[in-house]
């Protein structure tokens, strides 16, 4: 239990680093306005990359990785539509929304022509 109480206070104190490096590319990147844009993302792609790390190294971005790794392992096993099934499924959606719209159109006309005779 100690562990997981020292664990979960070293993964507050990750966070802590993190949102300070995160900080401190704004900081800089405001600072340093007058850069070279090159020299200016060269560096928070450097603060990203350390504060990605630390943050893969608490609990929660252990989690995360282990997320990411397994959605791509769901996602080699989706079988993707043909062409033609992608183009016929479209169509039918496309008829049917005109068809709803028509009905709609409809619809409108004649509780206003409805409306118009009452109120006169």
């Amino acid at each position: 239990m100690n562990a997981e109480a020292s664990g979960s206070r070293l993964d507050g104190l990750k966070w802590v680093g993190v949102a300070l490096l995160v900080a401190l590319g704004v900081a800089s990147n405001i600072y340093f306005a007058n850069e070279s844009l090159l020299y200016r993302v060269i560096g928070l792609l450097g603060l990203a990359l350390v504060a990605g790390f630390i943050a893969l190294q608490t609990a929660h971005g252990k989690a995360l990785w282990s997320m990411v790794r397994e959605s791509r392992t769901e996602i080699r096993k989706v079988v993707w539509p043909t062409r033609q099934e992608a183009v016929q499924t479209t169509m039918i959606v496309v008829a049917f929304v005109v068809v709803v719209a028509l009905l709609l159109w409809g619809l409108d006309s004649l509780l206003g022509w409805l409306v118009s005779l009452i109120i006169g």
